[in-house]
């Protein structure tokens, strides 16, 4: 399990797992029912994203984001 402290991270992890899947950015933006350009950012880290977005993508891709108090 990876863990995300940033957006950056998450993006980080996101085009990871699209492309280990062979997707495109363009791919997983329909599969998800987003934007092109949500994906791009999403991948380039862009803080402004919005959280029920960001987690279709994250489960389209089969990822789980899961929070924990930090320490447990």
């Amino acid at each position: 399990m990876s863990e995300a402290y940033t957006v950056k991270d998450i993006g980080d992890r996101v085009r990871k797992e699209r492309k280990a899947q062979g997707m495109t950015q363009s791919q997983l933006a329909d599969l998800c029912g987003v934007g092109l350009s949500f994906v791009s950012n999403l991948e380039n880290g862009k803080p402004t994203l919005e959280a029920g977005k960001m987690l279709r993508v994250v489960n389209t891709l089969g990822l789980d984001l899961v929070l924990r108090k930090r320490g447990e």
